[in-house]
């Protein structure tokens, strides 16, 4: 806190020349043939004094101050934090620790039976650096993703070109290497403190499992899924370790225990395993069966998430809209020039993953601009609070803290509306979109990235379009994929090429059997 109490100081020290006047007197100048120049002088110097001080107590409040100030109060609040979890003793008095599943079950007599295949989700599991550019020197084998994120405040650009992948390929840029790490620790901390899997791993090691009949299936959460096997084998090694676990653990079947975007991953690995090579593994029909016991998804994402799509457009999901609605600048090149959106939205871009969460079915599934299956379900807590407090139906109160008011239904199928009247209005007088007579680029209108700036493909859109396909649109899971195809037309190419996300009208049509759709439930058997 000193320190940073320096620094600021250091930034707003006046000069050295003016601390002079201020705090030493100047000896009085005595010459009577200049005809009073001394006290010219000494005049002079008061009014330089006076001009200063009313200068620096009027100096505005400016960004520096509050910088220094927010970090002043960060670092102390840490190191209070700190000290108070060094000095509290592990349990407090009358705070008994409650018992864990694994000791209970332990008690019980529970034994392994099983052997355990944990799937670790989008995100969660760790990315380590085996060759890259010259800014990356000294990373070989360190954590690009998952654990201290410590090279994000060092190198941050470095870390972006790193992670992201080949922009056509949506494999390895040349140059870079970076791979999922392997064995438990992959994904059982996202960062210190952050736990994801290590619990559930703790209380399954305290009933007795371990390395022989627990197992993390890691892969790499950005490639596509038949990409991690083109790339890696890693359906292969899965495959082959599912099989050696099965036959070192008395022929006993696995349980396999995905999350997330692992969910999907592995429905893919079940429709590779079964399939005939070159596009599948060759296991037979029969492999799951005879190979697996169980499945027990946590959080699955067979129909997609929503959040996906914001993610794609801008980068940014409902928690980073809070931070920029709090203070817009930081996030944004107004400031800092970070445009850190812009960053991100450029890297992520190239994760085929993120495409394989958008959401599935279309408007048989998630609703169209008039309907939804949320529609009758609302969960508005102020009107839930409202009702069970008034304890009557008298709509006639003239009390005007309780008046109860019907709010507008919102309108779920509607998985974009730019604007919020969009997002209310009646579908006939939302104006229609066809992509077809957009003109993609206009040199005259056309974005240009000056020096510094972040390239995207945004930045080869004319604003006439933009504004075409924005202003009061709103747009279902159906016609979101003619907008993505619109503003992100690499990214669709190369990703649909890789999943899909329809619903089947035939599934013995010949052409489900592509690996396209083996992760989309509504078009696989």
């Amino acid at each position: 806190m000193a320190s940073i109490l320096r620094f600021r100081k250091l930034c707003y020290v006046e000069p050295c020349s003016s601390l002079k006047f201020q705090y030493f007197e100047t000896p009085k100048i005595e010459n009577r043939d200049e005809g009073g120049v001394g006290s010219k002088t000494e005049n002079l110097l008061e009014k330089k004094q006076r001009k200063n001080k009313n200068k620096k107590q009027h100096r505005e409040w400016r960004c520096i101050d509050s910088c220094c100030w927010v970090i002043g109060y960060m670092c102390t609040t840490c190191w209070v934090l700190l000290f108070l979890y060094h000095s509290l003793p592990a349990t407090l008095t009358g705070f008994p620790v409650p018992e864990s599943p694994g000791t209970r079950l332990k008690a019980e007599g529970l034994t392994p039976l099983h052997p355990v295949v944990l799937v670790p989700g989008i995100v969660t599991g760790g990315l380590e650096l085996w060759e890259g550019r010259p800014c990356a020197e000294g990373l070989f084998r360190k954590r690009l993703w998952g654990g201290g994120f410590t090279e994000i405040f060092k190198r941050p650009l470095c870390w972006l070109e790193h992670l992201s992948l080949h922009n056509e390929t949506g494999l390895d840029p040349p140059g870079i290497r970076v791979r999922a790490v392997p064995g438990l620790v992959a994904a059982d901390y996202f960062a210190p403190g952050y736990f994801v899997w290590a619990v559930l791993i703790e209380n399954l090691a305290k009933i007795g499992y371990e390395g022989k009949n627990m197992h993390m299936a890691a892969y790499d959460w950005r490639l596509s899924f038949q990409n991690t096997e083109i790339r890696d084998q890693a359906l292969t090694r899965l495959k082959s370790k599912i099989e050696l676990m099965y036959v070192t653990n008395g022929h006993k079947k696995v349980v396999v225990v995905p999350h997330s975007m692992g969910v999907i991953y592995f429905l893919h690995f079940m429709k590779w395993v079964e399939s005939p090579p070159p596009m599948g593994g060759g296991g037979g029909p029969s492999w799951c069966a005879k190979h697996i016991k169980a499945i027990m998804n946590i959080g699955p994402a067979f129909l997609g998430v929503p959040k996906a799509v914001s993610n794609i457009f801008s980068a940014e999901g409902k928690d980073v809209a809070y931070i920029r609605a709090m203070d817009p600048g930081v996030l944004d090149s107004e400031i800092l020039r970070l445009q850190t959106l812009e960053h991100v939205m450029r890297a992520s871009r190239t994760w085929d993953s993120i495409v394989s969460l958008l959401p599935k079915g279309g408007d048989a599934i998630w609703g169209n601009l008039d309907w939804s299956p949320e529609d009758g379900h609302s969960c508005d807590l102020a009107k839930k609070g409202y009702l069970q407090t008034s304890g009557d139906t008298n709509f006639n109160n003239r009390d005007e803290n309780r008046v109860f008011q019907v709010k507008e239904p919102v309108k779920y199928g509607r998985i974009i509306s730019f604007g919020k009247e969009t997002s209310q209005i009646s579908s006939p007088q939302l104006p229609r979109h066809d992509f077809k007579d957009l003109p993609h680029k206009d040199s005259a209108t056309n974005f240009t990235s000056s020096c510094g700036e972040v390239w995207t493909e945004y930045d080869e859109l004319s604003r006439q379009s933009i504004r075409k396909i924005t202003e009061n649109k709103a747009y279902t899971a159906q016609t979101l994929f003619d907008l993505l195809r619109f503003v992100a037309p690499k990214m669709m190419q190369r990703a649909e090429a890789h999943f899909s996300h329809g619903i089947a009208d035939n599934l013995d049509d010949p052409k489900y059997g592509h690996y396209k759709y083996w992760s989309n439930p509504l078009e696989t058997k």
